[in-house]
C-alpha cells in the first residue's frame, strides 16, 4: 500500500478510503482504485453531490445561481447524481462570508479550524466533507472573521481517574470526536489537560453542595436563562441532587 501510495503521489489512508479497506492486506490481482490531484481553477471549490441535493439549494447554499452551475459545469440538464463532482464558484462567497484556503503539507482541518477560529464540524458541513481526510492544494471555504462561533463547545479540565472513554460517555459523544478536535495522537491525559467536549446533545448534570445556576451556566458554556428554560425553572433555586438537562 506504501509503495503504491508513493507512486501515485497519494496516501495509504486515501488509498483505503478510495476503496473501502479496513486493513493494508493485497491480493495479486486486486484492483484499486487510485484518488486522483484534481485541478481546481482560482476562484472554484470541488463539490460532491450527496442524497437530496438540487442544483438550486446548492446555488443557494453557495450564493450562485443555477444557470451559472450549469454554465461551468458543462450540464445538459439539471439531473445530478450522488457522488457527482460539481465546480463551484467562490468569488460571490468571498465577497459575502466565506474565504478560501488552499490546504498545504502537514494540514488538519482541526488545525485550520483553530486558525480561523471555527470547529471541525463547521467546515465539514460548509465543504460538503464527508472525511477528515485532505489532500495538498485542496481548497476549503472558511468563514470570515466574525462568521464563526465556537458555542457549540466547552472547556474541560482533566481530573484524577479521567479517561477519554469515560468523558466521552458522561457527555454523550465519542472518544473519536474528542481526540480529532483537540488534536489527539493517543488517548494518554494529564491532569489539569483542557479538552474542548463538542455539545451534541443535552447533558444531564446532578446538582451538588455549592452548586448555583451561574456556576452551572459557566462550566458548561451556557447562561442561567437557557438552563431555566430547557428545565422549566421558575427560579434560580437549587437542591441538591437536583437532575439539570444542560
Amino acid at each position: 500500500m506504501w509503495s503504491i501510495a508513493k507512486k501515485y503521489n497519494t496516501t495509504v489512508e486515501e488509498l483505503k478510503a478510495a476503496n473501502n479497506l479496513s486493513s493494508n492486506l493485497l491480493s495479486i490481482g486486486q484492483i484499486l482504485k487510485i484518488p486522483t490531484v484534481v485541478e481546481v481553477p482560482e476562484n472554484y471549490i470541488i463539490y460532491t453531490v450527496s442524497s437530496g441535493d438540487t442544483l438550486y439549494g446548492i446555488a443557494n447554499k453557495y450564493n450562485t445561481t443555477v444557470d451559472d452551475l450549469i454554465k461551468y459545469n458543462n450540464l445538459s440538464s439539471t439531473n445530478l447524481s450522488i457522488g457527482q463532482k460539481l465546480l463551484i464558484p467562490t468569488t460571490n462567497n468571498e465577497q459575502n462570508n466565506y474565504n478560501t484556503y488552499v490546504v498545504k503539507s502537514g494540514d488538519t482541518l482541526y488545525k485550520i479550524a483553530n486558525l480561523y477560529n471555527t470547529t471541525v464540524d463547521n467546515l465539514m458541513n460548509i465543504n460538503n466533507l464527508s472525511t477528515n481526510l485532505l489532500s495538498v492544494g485542496q481548497k476549503l471555504l472558511v468563514a470570515k472573521e466574525g462568521q464563526n462561533t465556537t458555542e457549540n463547545y466547552f472547556e474541560y479540565i482533566v481530573s484524577v481517574g479521567d479517561t477519554l472513554y469515560g468523558i466521552a460517555n458522561k457527555y454523550n459523544t465519542t472518544v473519536n470526536q474528542i481526540k480529532i478536535i483537540n488534536n489527539l495522537n493517543n488517548n494518554t491525559l494529564s491532569i489539569g489537560q483542557i479538552l474542548k467536549i463538542p455539545k451534541n446533545n443535552e447533558v444531564t448534570y446532578i446538582v451538588k453542595s455549592g452548586d448555583n445556576l451561574y456556576s452551572i451556566a459557566s462550566k458548561y458554556n451556557t447562561t442561567v436563562d437557557e438552563i431555566k428554560m430547557k428545565n422549566n425553572l421558575t427560579s434560580n433555586l437549587l437542591s441538591i441532587g437536583q437532575v439539570l438537562v444542560i
